[in-house]
């Protein structure tokens, strides 16, 4: 039997249905918790930014690419060239975990957060574990890397998918990858083509922060109590709640009434 779950609606304090929450939303609520608290229960969500178009191309043009490799059980050349020793997987459900807003799910029982993420693929290796693999494409002059302080975001959301898959029976193996493409912008022009250069970098991940995580996710989704002002994982204030605030200020201030004003009878 199919458990039932909430999707759009806010949260309720004490409810008996599971709560959905994606691994963008853990994301959320570890840069800041007054977001993610804004958004559960009120649905009041950060704005938007445009969506990266060229880079979910990418990401479905790599995964077409690894799947001709994965029908064919033989390993994809860059897998060859950075001697990792595994093949694209095979799985019954690989599509379905794929899938944006369905996913790799999983119930957490002790909170009763259903938890879920779209992987971008998996391989497995000679041991017969499932390698998590996570799809990056940018355009800078430096070679790629996941050394920058702002990518532990990659990085967490790499484990939430070892995490997920552990959750469902699968033996996971610690290093994941990302298969990093990056556009050369050093051409002497675009010509209608665009050069790429990709890498594969292994990360060996952690998920044992996913679980105390979560209890604490719950905890502030059962507070009445709107959470202080976040401190983002870079440092400082969360932009966005700074905005909120100093908008909500001169916004105040502007309209707050002149005791001496008089009204014009003209």
């Amino acid at each position: 039997m199919t458990a039932k779950y909430t999707r759009r609606a806010n949260y309720e304090p004490g409810q008996k249905v599971p709560y959905r929450v994606s691994r963008s939303k853990i994301e959320l609520f570890m840069q800041c918790k007054r977001c993610f608290w804004l958004d559960a229960r009120l649905h009041i969500v950060r704005p938007n930014g445009p969506p990266f178009n060229i880079n979910k191309a990418i990401d479905e043009l790599f995964k077409r690419e690894f799947d001709q490799y994965r029908a064919k059980e033989k390993p994809h050349p860059l897998m060859v060239e950075f001697e990792v020793d595994a093949i694209p997987m095979q799985h019954d459900q690989l599509d379905i975990w794929r899938e944006n807003f369905t996913g790799v799910s999983a119930l957490h029982e002790p909170t009763n957060l259903m938890v879920f993420g779209a992987i971008d693929d998996l391989w497995v290796d000679s041991m017969g574990q499932a390698v998590v693999v996570d799809y990056k494409a940018t355009a800078k002059e430096q070679e790629v890397s996941i050394d920058s302080a702002w990518q532990v975001s990659y990085k967490r959301q790499l484990e939430v998918y070892q995490w997920l898959l552990r959750q469902n029976g699968l033996k996971v193996a610690k290093v994941g990858y990302f298969v990093y493409t990056n556009a050369q912008v050093n051409a002497d022009g675009f010509h209608d083509k665009v050069d790429f250069q990709t890498k594969l970098i292994p990360y060996e991940g952690d998920d044992s922060w996913v679980e105390p995580t979560l209890q604490k996710m719950k905890a502030c989704l059962e507070d009445d109590k709107m959470p202080p002002v976040g401190v983002a994982a870079m440092g400082g204030d969360c932009e966005f709640c700074t905005y909120a605030r100093e908008r909500t200020e001169l916004t105040l201030a502007a309209i707050e009434p002149k005791p001496n004003r008089q009204l014009s009878m003209s």
